[in-house]
């Protein structure tokens, strides 16, 4: 058993509060650096996604950019390890402020998600993506990458890579869902 585990069953605290906001704002950094006045469009993957990406939009106008369009895609239905419903329950793609999806043509498009592992979810999310029309570039920005791909998916940004046994868990919470920022690593229980 390890030693962490062994502390008063409290998991190993992979990100807290602080360390998280520095890793948005890194990676806000590194978007813009790599993006000078390109136009640039924002997806969060649901659940946790969406709040990084409105953190990420709001860090980098701060920086002098331009109000980025933020988008949510809810990648359930064009996941390959599911069934699939009989019928669409709703677009992949919604604007998170009400107003009309934009063309995505003609723009980079930064799928945005908490952890990034087996990959399955951001192609369900590319999947998504590109059903509602074809960006320039999509780039992957996660804040943990966790190991263990299925897919060969490699995302562009990521905010801590953590070494995981297959069976661990990381659990990202966000204080806009959860009332608590930070990440977790949650052993496997069998190992």
């Amino acid at each position: 058993m390890s030693a962490q585990r062994a502390h008063a069953g409290v998991p190993p605290r992979l990100l807290d509060e602080a360390a998280l906001r520095r890793a948005v704002s890194r990676l806000a950094h590194e978007v813009v650096e790599r993006h000078p006045g390109e136009r640039l469009v924002l997806v969060g993957i649901r659940t946790r996604g969406i709040p990084l990406a409105q953190r990420l939009a709001a860090t980098m106008a701060e920086l002098g950019g331009e109000p980025l369009c933020v988008l949510a895609v809810d990648p359930r239905e064009y996941r390959d390890d599911r069934p699939r419903p009989l019928e669409a329950a709703g677009p992949a793609l919604e604007s998170l402020n009400g107003e009309a999806l934009p063309p995505l043509e003609r723009a980079t498009v930064v799928l945005v998600d908490d952890v990034l592992f087996t990959g399955r979810t951001q192609r369900a999310a590319l999947d998504a993506l590109l059903s509602v029309g074809r960006p320039a570039a999509v780039e992957v920005l996660v804040l943990v990458d966790r190991g263990h791909r299925e897919l060969p998916l490699r995302a562009t940004y990521v905010g801590k890579n953590v070494p995981t046994a297959s069976g661990d868990r990381v659990a990202v919470r966000l204080r806009e869902i959860d009332g608590v920022d930070g990440a977790w690593l949650i052993e496997d229980a069998a190992a």
